[in-house]
């Protein structure tokens, strides 16, 4: 668990680098990926799970 984190936060810090460089390569979309995968073997997962359930609700019943 401990070095998932790490790994987590590693690849955290790195997209958003790449994100404020402005040039996200195929090399940074990789990055971004691998950070998505570990973060879904973490105890945030159901967290960010409802939390994007909860915006798709909200953006799902605006009316235009």
């Amino acid at each position: 668990m401990a070095v998932s984190i790490s790994v987590v936060l590693l690849l955290s810090v790195l997209a958003v680098i790449f994100l404020r460089n402005g040039g996200l390569k195929i090399s940074h979309a990789l990055v971004c990926l691998l950070l998505g995968f570990y973060l879904a073997g973490t105890s945030v997962a159901p967290t960010i799970s409802s939390g994007l359930t909860a915006t798709a609700d909200i953006v799902g019943s605006l009316r235009p």
